[in-house]
């Protein structure tokens, strides 16, 4: 039986994705320990019980590891894996790093300490980091965000929003629990917990939410040292920041200005206890996972409570993400050395520059680009880099992990943390390297990089329903060819098209191009704003570069399947469904509409063909059709 045989063909004139998803969904159940099941996390699931059944075998020696780099991962899974010890350990191994926040005076005392406690993992009333300079990629800035809040959105902390305080008491009793595990009093853990949650809420006014921190460009604020080191007179900011890269910039790229310019309100000395007891407990939340099993299920209480997962992973699973997210490179090259093949990675690597073929094409029949920005965007799309499959040598980093099998899971976690921060400051300086991948081979994803003008496709998201040998070419364009031009398309997104063919942010547009593209970007937000789904209402605005990146994802591989002898639209069309299927938890779905950047899957999958002439004629739609969409509605950009 071909996939196109399982679809409701009368619903197919009404709901794309329910006339292919539909039986499916019916029948699908979302694993305990996870909030959603679907096309990329049943790829996921089946790579996690692949590799979990491998490293158990080098676990108990059934199979020799000959890599070095594999076997210290091995070694440490081997740790992560010892509940007897964890278990008998309990808490102790943490009470070394907790006890210095216990005994910190005052906020000279803190600076003082802040860059080692930084490299040693602790978290800071402000965030700084090395990544390249978005408006010169070829050298390394120095960038200063924001701390995490304990919720995942600044919008919920308003006073009206009951989901977020649903969540603080979750969050409220779980660390009740943990600060009594952790052998604290009682009276001792409310007054800190009241504390903490004091000065977390205190920074929530003074942050971006999900939607203008969607405006990646707005990231760049520039600022001189001497300028940044005024934004606190409490904290020493430029000592602070000179220790971690060990020289003295000549500016620092703030993120959030508003943040920063509000730094005395949040920090001087009447709220210090409370800064102290807001590390306190995010240091005791966040140590969890590598304690005790009574410890790292109950530290999973609150974001269980955020993803509507119904329960904690077994033991060995939990034991083998904690390990593998460490090593994730070299786990990622295990995975692609053993089951990529190099077909695979031939005929996606054909099918990616069959895509730049037709963008090009695409751009150069542009109406409505002058021919100085169809120039410079073809410049763009042809300086584009190309990564398929994994990277050609291990990053040098997961290198310099040896685990030492004398000291606890915590010892290990917190030695290799610092070896990672270190690395990561230890950038300032050099040449930046623009041949690191962002993920591993293993993770079913891919991305595109305005910075480095470069688009990456990991081996483990070149399998079906995505792409396959077994496929024919306009069911694997519908699947990974439209993934490909999708991240072909945010080097001309609304974020993407601010850099230029060298990841530079400058404006290569001329003022009427910018203006019209800005307002075909406003009718894509216009098409996506509140448009109803189950768990809530989708907000335009945050999903717009990812919809302008679908559509033109869509668009270009439609044209390339129609160029293939063996075209076959319904199928094309049917696998672009197929692709997106997913259930997940109540709490899921609402978390998404509130911070992620992508549509609800179900939208992507049946709002993106009606902007599609080909469409209608492929399954004989008209008006009166639920997948009808009138043709001045329909959003075509790229």
């Amino acid at each position: 039986m071909t996939q196109t045989e399982t679809v409701n063909s009368k619903l197919l004139k009404d709901d794309l994705y329910f006339a292919v998803n539909g039986e499916w969904l019916k029948t699908a159940k979302i694993p305990a320990d996870k909030p959603q099941t679907g096309g990329f996390q049943d790829l996921a699931d089946n790579i996690e019980k692949t590799l979990m059944h491998d490293f158990g075998e080098m676990l108990d020696g059934k199979v020799k590891v000959d890599n070095q780099y594999l076997n210290e991962f091995v070694k440490y899974y081997r740790l992560a894996s010892d509940f007897e010890k964890r278990n008998r350990e309990g808490f102790e191994p943490a009470k070394q790093y907790l006890k210095p926040i216990e005994e910190l005076k005052d906020w000279d005392d803190w600076s003082t300490k802040a860059v080692d406690w930084t490299f040693k993992s602790y978290d800071a009333p402000v965030s700084l980091y090395v990544d390249s300079d978005m408006k010169n990629t070829d050298q390394y800035a120095l960038y200063a965000s924001v701390p995490s809040l304990i919720l995942p959105d600044k919008t919920y902390y308003a006073d009206d929003n009951q989901e977020g305080q649903a969540l603080l008491q979750v969050f409220s009793a779980m660390t009740m629990k943990l600060f009594k595990l952790a052998g604290y009093d009682e009276k001792f853990a409310k007054e800190n917990l009241k504390r903490a949650l004091k000065f977390d809420a205190s920074m929530a006014p003074f942050q971006k939410d999900s939607t203008e921190r969607a405006d990646y460009p707005k990231m760049y604020n520039k600022y001189s040292f001497a300028d940044f080191k005024k934004f606190s007179s409490y904290l020493d900011l430029g000592s602070y920041a000179e220790g971690l890269i060990k020289d003295t910039p000549e500016f620092v790229i703030v993120e959030e200005p508003k943040f920063y310019e509000a730094l005395d309100q949040m920090i001087n000395p009447e709220t210090f206890e409370n800064f102290k007891s807001w590390l306190l407990v995010t240091t005791l939340t966040g140590v969890t996972g590598f304690l005790s099993d009574e410890a790292r299920v109950i530290g999973g209480d609150f974001s269980r409570a955020i993803s509507g997962s119904k329960e904690a992973m077994k033991p060995q699973k939990a034991a083998y993400y904690l390990a593998t997210n460490r090593f994730s490179q070299t786990v990622g090259l295990y995975y692609a050395h053993q089951y990529f093949g190099k077909q695979p990675k031939k005929d996606v690597e054909h099918m990616v520059h069959q895509m730049i073929d037709v963008y090009k094409e695409r751009l150069e029949n542009n109406t409505w680009l002058s021919e100085a920005t169809r120039k410079q965007a073809i410049v763009k799309l042809d300086a584009l880099g190309i990564n398929v499959g994994y990277p050609e040598e291990l990053d040098p980093l997961y290198k310099k992990f040896v685990v030492n099998e004398n000291q606890s899971l915590l010892e290990n976690a917190l030695a290799f943390s610092e070896i990672s921060i270190r690395n990561h400051f230890d950038r300032w300086g050099k040449p930046v390297d623009r041949t690191r991948w962002q993920m591993p081979a293993h993770m079913v994803n891919a991305y595109y990089d305005p910075q480095f003008n470069v688009i990456v496709f990991p081996a483990a998201i070149l399998q079906a329903p995505f792409y396959s040998i077994e496929q024919s070419s306009s069911e694997n364009y519908g699947g990974i060819g439209a993934v490909i031009a999708h991240e072909i398309s945010h080097a001309f997104d609304n974020n993407g098209a601010q850099f230029d063919e060298k990841g530079n942010m400058h404006n290569w547009w001329t003022a009427d191009d910018l203006k019209h593209f800005q307002n075909l970007a406003q009718d894509m937000i216009k098409e996506f704003d509140g448009l109803e789904t189950e768990a809530g209402k989708v907000n335009g605005k945050l999903v717009v570069s990812e919809n302008i990146a679908d559509a033109g994802g869509l668009s270009c591989a439609l044209e390339a399947a129609k160029k293939e002898a063996d075209v076959d639209l319904k199928a094309f069309f049917i696998n672009w469904a197929r692709i997106w299927r997913m259930k997940a938890s109540m709490e899921r779905m609402k978390l998404l509409l509130n911070i992620d950047v992508h549509a609800p899957n179900v939208l992507r999958a049946n709002v993106q063909p009606k902007n599609l002439d080909d469409f209608y004629t492929t399954f004989d739609i008209h008006a009166g059709d639920g997948m009808y969409l009138a043709p001045e509605k329909r959003v075509n950009i790229w």
